[in-house]
């Protein structure tokens, strides 16, 4: 990659785009960030500029990209919610991918997700799709990623695996919990990401860990690198969906959501592709056996406290 060129990262206080916006510093990139969490602690003292997004005032979204050619967009939300929606997380996502060519990006890197299908009867997967047809309907040049699950220090479903594990005496799976899942290591899916930046040709990659896991088996893998092995018992989705929600409520959170059970045991986060990433997750969970899982990961705490870093939350 040329060193002359500038590059956009949404999200750079968050997760995904965290890592993004390390390698591109670290390869010397000049790196600026367009976030709903400007005020969010900035992990890279002051190397790296943020800006709001400002999707209420097109004109200043368009002159916050200006003079960039690359942005990597992790913009998306996990819920409905009162505050925010897919549906205007879609609706966003189409100004954000205007805006950019108007200000002249030359290429868009977009984290998506495995499987995702206008017509899935998840709104989750369904929105990620629109946001796909959008970008390459734009014209400007694309590398679309899909991973499946994301593994790292401040994710959130890994993370609260393992403190279900640590505070429970038996682990609870949805139906028989032999769907698949094929997690990759957060830096990995940088790694990709910024690699990618610094191509034209349009392309859509399988951005999956090198292993596959059932659920039943990501688990017990878990239990047994964090010295907590729990009885496994199979539970009905909808109970399981109940418990989620109740353990949401008492945490002031949204555990898990219904769609989010179903596209787990639709096998949504499984594909036949070769993998991208080469961090293990078994060897990062044992490697972390004694902190991951410590506390509790709140996205909504994360939405509504914009100033703290992640792994506080």
């Amino acid at each position: 990659m040329k060193t002359d060129t500038v590059h956009v990262v949404t999200g750079a206080y968050g997760f995904s785009g965290k890592y993004i916006a390390k390698r591109l510093l670290e390869a010397g990139q000049k790196v600026l960030s367009i976030t709903n969490s400007v005020n969010r602690t900035n992990p890279f003292n002051g190397t790296l500029r943020a800006f709001p997004f400002n999707f209420d005032n097109p004109e200043k979204l368009v002159e916050s990209l200006r003079g960039a050619t690359v942005l990597y967009n992790n913009y998306w939300v996990r819920f409905n919610h009162s505050d925010f929606t897919y549906a205007k997380a879609v609706d966003n996502s189409r100004l954000l991918f205007a805006a950019a060519k108007e200000a002249g990006i030359k290429r868009i890197v977009h984290i998506s997700i495995t499987n995702p299908s206008e017509d899935s009867r998840f709104e989750y997967f369904s929105g990620k799709a629109i946001i796909e047809r959008i970008l390459m309907e734009s014209g400007m040049s694309y590398a679309i990623l899909r991973p499946a699950v994301i593994f790292g220090p401040e994710d959130i479903l890994i993370n609260n695996i393992a403190w279900f594990l640590r505070r429970f005496p038996v682990f609870g799976v949805f139906g028989d919990g032999n769907y698949r899942l094929q997690p990759i290591h957060v830096d990995d899916l940088a790694l990709l990401a910024v690699e990618q930046g610094g191509k034209t040709e349009n392309v859509i990659i399988d951005a999956i860990g090198p292993e596959t896991f059932t659920y039943r088996g990501l688990v017990e893998e878990m239990g047994k690198a964090m010295g907590k092995q729990r009885p496994i018992i199979s539970i009905p989705p909808l109970i399981g969906y109940y418990i989620g929600s109740l353990v949401g409520i008492m945490a002031g959170d949204v555990a898990i959501t219904q769609d989010e059970i179903d596209g787990l045991m639709a096998d949504l986060l499984y594909t036949e592709s070769a993998p991208m990433g080469e961090r293990k997750l078994s060897d990062w969970i044992r490697e972390h056996a004694s902190t991951v899982g410590r506390r509790y990961s709140s996205e909504l705490a994360r939405r509504n406290n914009r100033s703290l870093p992640y792994d506080s939350l």
